[in-house]
């Protein structure tokens, strides 16, 4: 009910505009919303579209379920991963999660 009843300001001290200061504060919401949210996620975002871009035959990567193989065949939507000798196994390829160093399969 505050908008019946008009602010009462002392003579000379009126102060910032409360529109103005309301649109400040929605600027710089904004900004901390796009700094802290957005433009990481959309960063993240370009990373692995360019590594799934980036795959190719004999790559060793591990699936975002913590599966590690290595790349044997691809096509456009899929990966074939050899997980064990003989073993393959089909993921798509938006659920490769990272490239691993050459050799990480060796090692394990």
């Amino acid at each position: 009910m505050s908008f019946l009843i008009s602010p009462a300001y002392a003579d000379g001290a009126a102060g910032m505009d409360p529109g103005m200061f309301n649109m400040l504060f929605l600027v710089g919401f904004a900004l901390i919303f796009y700094f802290f949210l957005w433009r990481p996620q959309a960063k993240r975002a370009k990373e692995h579209k360019a590594l799934i871009n980036g795959l190719a035959k004999g790559d060793e990567v591990i699936t975002a379920g913590g599966i590690i193989g290595k790349v044997t065949r691809l096509t456009d939507a899929y990966v074939v991963l050899e997980v064990s000798n003989g073993v393959e196994l089909k993921f798509q390829k938006a659920h490769v999660a990272a490239e691993l160093p050459k050799g990480t399969i060796k090692d394990i």
